[in-house]
């Protein structure tokens, strides 16, 4: 199903070549041609921009059970959006990268999906991306939520880090806004016992309680290096997986019970059709026919507030209006169907 509420007049692509022959056309090109090697290399990003001979850079890999504020402590650091946050559990399903630079540091942040127990190969690819970062990090940054006592997934990603982790380990003890000081103080113990020789850190993502603090332990624990990506390089995710994972955020926060995690989204087709019109066509995959009318809802109502939802979010991140088609398929039984997880571009690993 289409969503086409939203549709507008002259849209369509614009055709037309710079004059009526083709000599016209030749001349064209050549003139794009030499505008753009007379820049030569003028607008090209520096990486070596003067760098301090203290400079740091490397990997931290940013691991924990799913629901710990992973994803929004990465984007509080970088100021931007860069990977979906949701109050559901799992919403992180790939590694996202963060890139924060600074004139003294290069911090690539790895986001990982939540560690649980898989009980599909969806969730057998999450766990393989988020435990597969831990061995190349140069640090480990484990964040647990401080405000419960440990879980047994708690302790299994301890372990993890224990055997696998080459770098150094901190403990970031997150939601300390949401204990008193005496059960922070039973559950800081609890989780430091989990992992000894990791550097515990109180911290509250979303209020910024001991953010900063953090940061500089982690700059602190990186080696002596240059820049990986030019300074204004924020991710490697190219802007139409952005999109999809906008897309999918808004499901996550719409719909309830088992709509969230039976939900894949592509983009299938991404086009610029002007300075200030981006043309998004997407597709929504669900397991079952019922989800599918749920998704869409009466009368096609639901669909269009997901896509009011997600025209709004991707304007946000494009700085440019949308033309949002959205379109609703089932596929049955994705998640268990390696073909259709790589398909949907997860790869899995037998």
């Amino acid at each position: 199903m289409m969503l086409d509420s939203d549709a507008k007049d002259g849209l369509e692509p614009d055709e037309s070549q710079p004059g009526d022959g083709a000599d016209d056309v030749l001349a064209h090109n050549q003139r794009l041609l030499d505008e753009f090697l007379a820049q030569g290399d003028a607008e090209a990003p520096s990486i070596e921009d003067d760098l301090p001979p203290e400079h740091r850079s490397g990997v931290v890999a940013v691991v924990g059970k799913p629901n710990v504020g992973k994803s929004t402590l990465m984007n509080a650091y970088l100021g931007e959006k860069v990977a979906i946050v949701t109050p559901k559990p799992q919403t992180t399903r790939e590694r996202q990268l963060g890139i924060l630079t600074r004139p003294d540091a290069q911090i690539v942040f790895v986001d990982t999906p939540g560690i649980h127990l898989a009980r599909t190969r969806l969730g057998e690819y999450m766990v393989a991306e988020a435990t597969g970062t831990i061995p190349d990090a140069d640090v480990v940054l484990f964040i647990v939520d401080v405000s419960e006592m440990p879980t047994r997934a708690d302790e299994i990603i301890a372990g993890l880090i224990a055997r696998q982790a080459q770098g150094k380990a901190i403990l970031a003890l997150n939601k300390c806004d949401l204990a008193g000081e005496e059960e922070i103080n039973a559950h800081s113990a609890a989780y430091s016992a989990l992992l000894p020789q990791a550097e515990p850190v109180l911290l509250s993502a979303t209020e910024g309680t001991n953010r900063d603090q953090l940061l500089e332990r982690l700059v602190k624990e990186l080696p002596n290096g240059p820049r990986f990506y030019p300074a204004d390089q924020l991710t490697e995710t190219q802007l139409r997986e952005s999109a999809a994972e906008l897309i999918r955020e808004q499901v996550l926060l719409m719909y309830e019970q088992e709509i969230p995690h039976s939900v894949a989204v592509t983009v299938n087709e991404f086009k610029e059709r002007d300075e200030d019109m981006t043309y998004i066509a997407a597709t929504i995959f669900v397991e079952r026919e019922s989800q599918k009318r749920i998704v869409i809802g009466s009368g096609g109502q639901a669909l269009k507030e997901l896509g009011q939802r997600a025209r709004s979010e991707l304007e946000t991140m494009l700085g440019s209006r949308v033309y949002l088609d959205l379109w609703v398929k089932v596929m049955k039984n994705w998640r268990k169907d390696e073909h259709a997880l790589r398909r949907l571009g997860y790869t899995t690993k037998r």
